[in-house]
């Protein structure tokens, strides 16, 4: 799969994510910073019955596109990471994304302006 594949990854799954109402979506490239990856999707979501369905809804509109997940990690818990090798989606309860703070650890990377992919009526 080239690069390319990993932004369009990354895309989709922000649609899905914003598709079940998650909040404070940021994507970030961190392919000049690291080679565990080229890109991490990072939502927040408020209950635990969200964060699974919010999960679900990337997993399947991934699947629809062809994309099927390398590992998933954490699905019956309050942090579920969905890996596409390339891109690395993470989707925390409010309260562990505030304790953990992950999108500090690579705050080094770019920050893709998510604007265009989520269109706001």
């Amino acid at each position: 799969m080239d690069k390319e594949n990993y932004l369009e990854i990354a895309q989709i799954a922000v649609k899905a994510i914003d598709s079940k109402r998650g909040d404070d979506i940021e994507v970030i490239k961190v392919s000049d910073i690291t080679v565990l990856t080229d890109y991490f999707v990072i939502a927040t979501a408020n209950s635990n019955t969200q964060l699974k369905a919010i999960a679900d809804e990337v997993e399947y509109k991934l699947s629809e596109a062809g994309y099927e997940p390398h590992h998933i990690e954490g699905e019956r818990s309050e942090w579920v990471c969905l890996d596409y090798a390339g891109c690395v989606i993470h989707i925390l309860l409010k309260q562990q994304r505030g304790f953990y703070q992950i999108e500090r650890l690579w705050e080094d990377g770019e920050k893709i302006n998510i604007d265009d992919i989520i269109v706001k009526e």
